[in-house]
């Protein structure tokens, strides 16, 4: 078997697995807060991100001049949690960052990122806690 031929089986026997973590993977719009979450159904997503709140959803991360971008999602065997790489951009700059992101509870999501944190005691780059809204879904 030429290389060719084995990197493409390789692909082809990979990818049933990688569409079961994408399809399994986390629905719906989640906030930081119950409050944002009552203020985006009054206001809507957009005008909850553009006041610099971050909106979590199965593509990544959203906010005013900042999104990360949810590039490979792997669904842990033993827990209700994925492995993701992103690739993050604000204005000027771009990088990549790998989370955990993990079920809590039905309403309940998990972040948490290797990029450090920018101040002391803040959780780690795009961790946190976020919770799901009900009824809403991404512009």
């Amino acid at each position: 078997m030429r290389l060719g031929d084995f990197l493409l089986a390789g692909m082809i026997i990979a990818s049933p697995s990688s569409a079961l973590a994408a399809d399994d993977f986390i629905k719906g719009v989640y906030l930081q807060t119950e409050e944002l979450c009552a203020q985006a159904k009054k206001e809507g997503v957009e005008a909850v991100a553009e006041a610099g709140n971050i909106v979590l959803s199965e593509r990544g991360l959203e906010s005013v001049e900042y999104n990360c971008e949810f590039v490979q999602v792997t669904k842990a065997q033993r827990s209700p949690a994925w492995a993701v790489t992103a690739i993050c951009q604000e204005p000027g700059h771009l990088s990549p960052d790998v989370l955990s992101v993990t079920q809590m509870s039905p309403t309940q999501i998990e972040l948490v990122s290797v990029t450090p944190a920018s101040a002391e005691g803040e959780v780690g780059g795009n961790g946190g806690s976020y919770v799901l809204c009900e009824g809403l879904s991404m512009p």
